[in-house]
């Protein structure tokens, strides 16, 4: 039996890895071997949720933003960012086009923009869920006080997405400024679970300064969070950050971290993303071929799609809605897969 299969099987067995067996998965030149690697993944994947992909509509509704992120093309302190607010009407207006084109899930994304106070975020959620009663509603806010959380579950949130970037402080140190905090960081994710939200955390793959150390720790959080999502794609430099020389992340070694996280955390819903997509013209299929089962089309109206500026060269970002939902359905279905329209929740 190849080498790789047999770390393969006992990361699955034990839902859990060694540093020497990620050091060697992701050292490995072996690419038979990261074939296994995939196909283990794929079939844990298949295992629960058979063929069907996910789909999630999302709606990036303000690029406003009070950190300063070393990463972020939407960092504070970026005087070309071209800065947008969707109001409540243009939001409830994007689900009402992602509704009609199939989607039961929407994915409320923003910088930390202090405008959208507790009362306006709440007053959106429960707008959309008495419109749409039978849709789930994520949001990805950044940062909250746990009040703020609850505040938001009660409106009729049902899931959180906050990336944790990196588990290891010294790493943390290199990605944000001084006023942020790793320890706070996380204690928004374990708050997020215990008020009941379906939680996510992910980081970037390739950030300046990430080492298989670090990325032993951020695989390590995620064995002892259990979270219901991990967000991962490649990093990606933006040219108005002072990372904007840095190197980008690889479609390799995301695709590798991928496979591993679907097979410490078999149930995990675990996205392709938009991210994967830029780095290569097929890096959601090849996500997906190595255990991702989450798709995010952009349902943000078509004038403000470029100005959401995290990365540079980021895809779909001149596509109508309908058109980034029925093209990403005919790739997926080419490779043997079927978007799922349902809201695709976690299995308890």
């Amino acid at each position: 039996m190849n080498r790789i299969r047999r770390i393969a099987e006992t990361i699955q067995e034990k839902q859990n890895i060694t540093l020497e067996e990620l050091r060697k998965l992701l050292e490995t030149e072996d690419a038979e071997g990261m074939e296994e690697l995939f196909a283990a993944a794929r079939k844990t994947a298949q295992s629960i949720y058979g063929n069907r992909i996910y789909i999630r509509g999302l709606i990036e509704f303000s690029n406003y933003c009070k950190n300063d992120c070393y990463y972020c093309g939407i960092r504070r302190s970026n005087e070309n960012a071209q800065r947008y607010r969707l109001t409540k009407e243009q939001i409830v207006s994007c689900c009402r086009e992602g509704y009609a084109l199939g989607f039961r899930t929407f994915v409320l994304q923003s910088g930390e923009d202090l405008y959208f106070t507790d009362d306006r975020i709440c007053e959106i959620v429960s707008e959309i869920r008495n419109r749409f009663p039978d849709c789930a509603i994520t949001l990805s806010l950044g940062e909250k006080e746990k009040e703020s959380y609850r505040k938001y579950f009660e409106a009729g949130a049902d899931r959180y997405l906050l990336r944790h970037e990196t588990a290891d402080e010294a790493h943390y140190r290199k990605l944000h400024p001084p006023e942020l905090s790793l320890k706070h960081r996380l204690q928004c994710l374990w708050d997020l679970k215990e008020i009941g939200y379906q939680t996510g955390c992910g980081f970037m793959v390739g950030s300046p300064g990430q080492t298989i150390e670090t990325l032993y720790e951020d695989l390590q959080l995620i064995r002892e969070l259990q979270p219901h999502m991990v967000g991962i794609g490649p990093f990606i430099p933006q040219h108005d950050t002072p990372f904007a020389k840095e190197k980008a992340g690889t479609l390799e070694r995301t695709l590798r971290l991928l496979a591993i996280i679907r097979l410490m955390h078999p149930h995990v819903l675990l996205p392709a993303t938009t991210a994967l997509g830029t780095i290569h013209p097929m890096g959601r299929e090849k996500g997906i071929l190595a255990g991702a089962n989450v798709v995010m089309p952009n349902l943000s109206p078509v004038s403000v799609r470029k100005k959401y500026e995290l990365y540079d060269n980021k895809i779909c970002t001149g596509d109508e809605a309908a058109e980034c939902r029925f093209c990403l359905q005919k790739k997926i279905e080419k490779i043997g897969f079927r978007i799922d329209v349902s809201r695709g929740d976690y299995p308890e």
